[in-house]
């Protein structure tokens, strides 16, 4: 509604509402609808009732998830592991890079001004495991540290609702006279064991605590991923050109890369703009490498395409398709591999033109003209090669065969003359026909048959024509005439 200009004042009560089981439900509140009382989960008939002046415009779920997991990417300026908490938070481990912003204490506070200037309103808090930070987020104090000895003090005060549990566990513990945490870290073990063993984690409070005091491993990511070497350049004041940091920054991952004993085959730069939104660039190699020139010449008519509105603060890049080097000698003598020159080119061209651009033919196992090859990348692994064709092929196929007008026709034969492209074609000399018959296991029922010819006009222009059909195969009317590539 603010990007729009017509968001009401902060004063009016405002709601965004889902649908319900027995109608819309307030799915969030502003401050002041809050105020008056008007929190998530009542029905927007019932609240009409108690706030006449109730302003109501209805959630968009899939936009917000949308949005957090593009801020979760944002976030990564301050560190690179960072994940998306449920609908409406972040988690970042910052282990080993909250130094670099003046310790937790001014990474916290750095962390809020850079989202007030978003527009977004933060509850930030610090701590060694996902569940105590999320606690302590959200019913601890403002920007709250926690170290790792103090983990169980601090949650001791906090409700149960700081534990993540649904609302039927949180109405049970309450029932029970467990209202915060430290209450419920009271409670023997094995009782808490027996009466939520088969629960799920969402609804166990035992396992919820667990994971809150550090007992219970949960990884901000999955193992299985692998974090990519990864250098950034902050800058002190907004830029508009970010060209002249590429390859500096490339340097830094090549010497990264260097200490790791890795090549990699893609890179990403990130460009941070100061309004919150992230502009991001990938070029890949043909093959695996960390020249810093090379990579950064990847860069080099791209850049340019970035609209760099209000300007630049941040710049990261990251390293993709990461492997070992292999150390292998080609050559006996010791000198470069030739091909590399070609590879460079290739990646130059590609980053320029688009993949689709830089490819290259390869044979496939196939009669008929236009599925006996294929484009493939041009650096790409050689597959299983398909047998040439014993017969003369012509140097060049249309994209589509190309129909033309006979005017005088051979029996059996070659038309005499024919017009093609509103040139009339003489037929001086022929040869065929070659006989190509269609693919039963592919092609549509009632494919008709081609007899190809080749044909040189009056010009001595050599070309290759095919006529589909043959007079009463019952396929078709008359057979039709098509022009399909040229010799040289």
């Amino acid at each position: 509604m603010e990007r729009r200009g017509d968001a009401p004042p902060d004063d009016v009560p405002l709601v965004l509402a889902r649908e319900g089981q027995h109608g819309p439900v307030i799915h969030a509140a502003n401050r002041t609808a809050r105020g008056m009382g008007i929190g998530p989960g009542a029905r927007i008939v019932d609240m009409r009732a108690v706030c006449a002046e109730l302003q109501v415009e209805y959630a968009d779920p899939g936009g917000d998830r949308a949005a957090l997991d593009r801020l979760a990417i944002w976030a990564r300026r301050w560190c690179p592991w960072t994940v998306r908490d449920g609908e409406d938070g972040l988690i970042l481990d910052t282990t080993g890079s909250d130094h670099l912003m003046g310790g937790e204490a001014g990474m916290l506070r750095d962390m809020e001004e850079k989202l007030s200037l978003l527009g977004l309103s933060s509850h930030l808090a610090v701590a060694p495991t996902w569940g105590a930070a999320w606690a302590l987020a959200r019913f601890g104090p403002v920007r709250s540290i926690c170290a790792t000895g103090e983990v169980e003090r601090k949650l001791a005060n906090l409700p149960v609702d700081g534990l993540r549990l649904e609302p039927e566990t949180l109405l049970l513990l309450r029932r029970l006279g467990l209202k915060t945490i430290g209450a419920l870290m009271k409670v023997p073990r094995l009782s808490l064991a027996r009466r939520f063993v088969r629960t799920a984690l969402e609804a166990n409070p035992l396992m919820r605590l667990d994971q809150a005091l550090g007992k219970l491993a949960e990884p901000v990511a999955s193992v299985e991923i692998k974090p990519h070497p990864r250098v950034e350049s902050r800058l002190a004041e907004p830029i508009l050109d970010p060209a002249p940091h590429v390859p500096e920054l490339c340097e830094a991952l090549c010497t990264t890369l260097g200490a790791r004993g890795e090549v990699c085959r893609r890179l990403y730069l990130n460009v941070y703009h100061t309004d919150g939104e992230v502009s991001r660039l990938e070029v890949a190699t043909s093959v695996s490498t960390r020249d810093p020139a090379h990579l950064a010449s990847l860069f080099r008519d791209r850049i340019e395409r970035i609209n760099p509105g209000f300007g630049f603060d941040l710049i990261t890049l990251e390293a993709g398709g990461v492997e070992r080097e292999q150390t292998v000698q080609k050559r006996l003598d010791g000198e470069a591999d030739e091909d590399v020159q070609i590879n460079r080119l290739v990646d130059r061209l590609t980053a320029k033109f688009g993949a689709r651009a830089v490819t290259r033919t390869v044979l496939c196992e196939s009669h008929v003209p236009e599925r006996a090859e294929r484009q493939a990348p041009a650096l790409a692994e050689p597959e299983t090669a398909a047998l040439p064709v014993a017969k003369e092929r012509p140097i060049r196929l249309l994209d589509r065969p190309e129909e033309v007008k006979v005017l005088y026709e051979v029996p059996e034969g070659p038309p005499a003359q024919f017009v093609w492209r509103r040139q009339t074609h003489r037929v001086v000399r022929y040869a065929g026909p070659e006989r190509i018959a269609p693919e039963w296991w592919k092609d549509r029922p009632g494919t008709r048959l081609r007899d190809y010819f080749k044909i040189e006009d009056q010009n001595g222009r050599r070309i290759w024509l095919y006529r589909e059909g043959v007079h009463g195969d019952g396929r078709g009317g008359e057979p039709h005439w098509f022009v399909h590539g040229f010799f040289a």
